[in-house]
């Protein structure tokens, strides 16, 4: 919200000392958040006068369109003689009153003014446009040209040549640039922020809002609501005889510039200036164009409505619309139709209806979200609006079109309003007391609720009656913000909270930062990402039609239509951020991140809303979880380009689907969880590259999760380096199968015994089933088993075979091993290696 300081000065006496940045804190003291203090004509400097057109001589000789002017500028030059001026515009003519500057002058941005010759001619200064004053280029042209605006301003005739400009258009002001929270939409009007300015500075305030309003009669416009959920108040006033031909006054386009709108035509403005100053959003309906009666109703599923904006819109049920006899004509608080608007290019338009209602906050927010239409009015009524504001507003419409449009109100007005009590909340006085921990008394209490509009009833109980302008006041924690805000949240003591002692990360905590910390130990970066996806990922990735993650939880009202769902997987996240790393030249890479995936339930129930005014029961809580989707913790790393770097020191290496399987590994080393590796073949996964991960879950074997190479197809559809590795499993399955906190390894004082073997088994059989043979045949004695080498010869092995080495470490906690006992258990080891998995000791 855009408040020019000139605007607030008129409902607020502040001091005439006052700068915008005084103002800004003051404002802010009181819990506004104002931005930045926008000074404008800070770099102004006149002579800038107001001139008329004498003579204009067409200058053909040149590639573009020149005219040398002589322009009346009274005795702003010193002289009272005509001013020479060239001038490339075209939207002016002999006899226009202008605004001109004159030598001497500065322009903002520093622009100096000086006399200087040009096409031949000396220009003794500049005929202006609205940019070049940085006011804009909207609406101050010619009324004769076509647009109505744009080119040099030209004013109307009844300004005198010689008056200063700079006054005159109002170039010279601050303007206070707010950002109001969704809970203070009073505070998109001069009205509200003038209240809070007033509290400030403990000034009176002169309210805008308080005008003679007729009583409402049986003349005014018919009205018909059948909605009065969707709209409990609609005032509709009549004014005929307008004159089409009356433009916005200067001080009226000049405040709408500055509070950020575009001036459009003198009816439109004056609803706009009025939403501005009380808040109320109104809309002006051509009366010519309207048929029968307005109502009020909700849509019908496929109704069209062509709105302002020249959109043909197809409605939904929800929708609450403005008809007339022939069917909706405006969106209701968010945007009119286009078949009653008010004329503004031909001037046609002499009797307006004017609307001033009252909408229910949420339908209009839904709304507004539903066909992408944020407007000003949508805007200000999804957040609130002075229910009370909308005969003042309708009134104070009628008073300008009266006044600048030379029209006569008509004697008919029409209200409609469903009955409503005022909201009441009843707050013990010393409430706000313990709320800040600051003894504030009742005194202060009652009187700062006062100032917000409220009243107060009642001694050590109060009754507090919340004033219509602040719907967001709902119960007693509302209003002990108020006198806090108030109060000055500096003012609140600051005092460091005690936590209790012995109480620090749980396991299941230090287990999950554990395994953050093994991945970025290992040289992996973290990468968050949005948790929301696109179903189509899933084709890209080539699952299964019936494959348990195409399960998704749709969002009702999600970020993007082009991920309505919650993702089920880490990996499309993690590749999206490698491939745009990958894009801006950082190829070598290393990417992982642990969060929630989204699994829904099987069957589908709703939440029951909890209370609020007490702790939920454990039945209440249970209830609630139960509704919610299952939400497992997992892990995923996704690696490309170099994994060791070459240099001096070596050939460096590429990543691989090695690096993949390893990065499972340490987190399964972590949960101190023993993590079986097998060969497998899943969704993206390159079929001959891809280990499935598992691990033993009360005696059963579960499979957590896969790691390996991508498929190339998944690659060239995903825009992916070449022999781009990837590896996702469930960290809370890994936690179930571990052990508890890892035990620390029994360092024995005896040596160890090394024994190699060498076993030539089928080139198909996964290396861990060799090795879990070893493993068991070894016994007690074997403290490590590694595999060090993969051979393949087909005439030395035979065809189909490979040759694998490993490395058995064996040890005993109490003696020194002999060669014999070595030897046996090595026996031992490839004995039951030759009997499941007909392995051939080689050589």
């Amino acid at each position: 919200m855009r408040v020019p300081l000139s605007w607030l000065r008129e409902y607020v006496d502040l001091p005439a000392t006052e700068t915008g940045r005084d103002v800004q804190a003051k404002l802010i003291s009181v819990g506004l958040e104002v931005e930045t203090v926008e000074q404008l004509g800070a770099d102004l400097k006149g002579p800038l006068v107001v001139g008329q057109v004498l003579t204009v001589e067409e200058l053909t000789e040149f590639k573009k369109p020149i005219r040398f002017c002589t322009v009346d500028v009274g005795t702003a030059n010193g002289t009272g003689e005509p001013q020479e001026i060239v001038c490339g515009a075209r939207n002016f003519a002999v006899g226009d009153k202008v605004v001109v500057v004159l030598p001497g002058a500065v322009l903002p941005g520093n622009f100096a003014i000086a006399a200087r010759k040009t096409y031949g001619k000396t220009s003794h200064g500049m005929i202006c446009s609205g940019d070049e004053l940085g006011m804009g280029d909207d609406g101050w042209g010619s009324p004769r040209t076509e647009s109505g605006g744009g080119g040099i301003i030209v004013l109307p005739p009844e300004h005198e040549v010689g008056t200063d400009a700079i006054e005159l258009l109002q170039l010279v002001d601050e303007v206070l640039d707010i950002a109001v929270t969704p809970d203070r939409g009073y505070a998109l009007s001069i009205r509200g922020v003038a209240r809070e300015a007033a509290t400030a500075y403990g000034l009176p305030l002169r309210d805008p809002a308080l005008l003679d309003v007729p009583a409402p009669n049986a003349f005014g416009y018919p009205v018909q609501i059948s909605d009065p959920m969707g709209c409990d108040r609609f005032t509709a006033r009549t004014v005929t005889g307008l004159d089409p031909e009356a433009h916005s006054p200067i001080w009226l386009k000049r405040r709408l510039q500055k509070a950020g709108m575009r001036p459009i035509s003198l009816a439109v403005d004056i609803t706009n200036y009025v939403m501005l100053e009380l808040g109320q959003p109104l809309h002006a309906y051509d009366r010519t164009r309207v048929q029968g009666a307005i109502g009020v109703r909700r849509a019908e599923q496929g109704e069209k409505l062509t709105t302002l904006d020249g959109a043909k819109r197809t409605l939904d049920a929800e929708d609450l619309v403005i008809t007339d006899d022939r069917g909706p004509i405006g969106l209701a608080g968010v945007m009119g139709g286009a078949n009653t608007e008010i004329d503004d290019t031909e001037g046609t338009t002499t009797e307006v209806v004017i609307e001033a209602a009252h909408f229910d906050a949420l339908s209009i927010a839904r709304t507004a979200r539903r066909h992408k239409l944020a407007s000003e009015a949508s805007k200000r009524f999804e957040r609130g609006v002075d229910p009370q504001a909308a005969s003042a507003a309708a009134q104070r419409t009628v008073d300008l079109l009266v006044l600048l449009a030379g029209g006569s109100a008509d004697a008919g007005v029409t209200e409609v309003i469903a009955p409503s009590a005022p909201h009441t909340i009843t707050i013990p006085a010393n409430h706000p007391d313990k709320v800040a921990g600051v003894d504030y008394g009742r005194e202060t209490v009652v009187r700062r609720l006062q100032q917000v509009g409220c009243d107060v009833y009642g001694q050590d109980e109060l009754i507090v009656t919340v004033p219509s302008w602040r719907p967001d006041l709902t119960d007693p924690n509302d209003l002990a913000e108020e006198v806090i805000r108030l109060e000055g949240y500096e003012n609140l003591p600051s005092t460091l909270p005690k936590p209790p002692a012995g109480r620090g990360l749980t396991d299941r905590q230090r287990l999950h930062r554990r395994f953050g910390r093994a991945l970025a130990g290992a040289g992996y970066v973290e990468a968050l990402n949005y948790p929301f996806i696109g179903e189509h990922v899933f084709d890209q990735f080539g699952l299964a039609a019936d494959d348990p993650q195409r399960k998704v939880v749709k969002l009702v009202n999600p970020l993007s239509d082009e991920e309505p769902a919650l993702r089920t997987t880490l990996l499309p996240g993690l590749l999206h951020a490698l491939r745009r790393n990958d894009g801006r030249g950082s190829h070598d890479l290393a990417l992982f991140e642990t969060g929630l995936v989204f699994q829904p339930q099987d069957e589908l129930r709703v939440a029951g809303r909890l209370p609020v005014d007490r702790r939920p029961t454990d039945e209440e809580i249970a209830s609630l979880t139960a509704a919610l989707p299952v939400q497992p913790l997992h892990a995923a790393v996704v690696l490309a380009g170099a994994r060791e770097q070459a240099g001096w020191w070596g050939k460096g290496r590429p990543a691989d689907w090695a690096d993949a399987i390893e990065a499972a590994r340490s987190l399964a080393r972590e949960a101190g969880t023993e993590l079986l590796v097998r060969s497998g073949q899943y969704g993206p996964w390159h079929p001959g590259r891809c280990a499935e991960l598992a691990v033993v879950i009360g005696g059963a074997e579960k499979v957590i999760g896969y790691a390996g190479e991508l498929h190339p197809g998944v690659l060239k559809t995903l825009g992916l380096p070449a022999r781009t590795c990837a590896m996702e499993l469930d960290l809370d399955a890994l936690e179930q199968a571990s052990a508890g906190v890892p035990k620390g390894p029994k360092i024995s004082t005896f040596p160890v015994a090394t024994q190699d073997v060498a076993l030539v088994v089928d080139k198909t059989l996964p290396h861990t089933d060799v090795e879990a043979a070893l493993r068991e045949g070894a016994g007690e004695l074997l403290e490590s088993i590694r595999l060090f080498d993969v051979y393949e010869n087909s005439e030395q092995l035979g065809e189909g075979k490979k040759s694998l080495a490993y490395a058995l470490r064996f040890r005993a906690a109490d003696r020194t091993l002999t060669v014999d006992e070595a030897s046996a258990a090595r026996d031992a080891a490839v004995a039951l290696a030759a009997e499941r998995t007909g392995a051939v000791l080689r050589g």
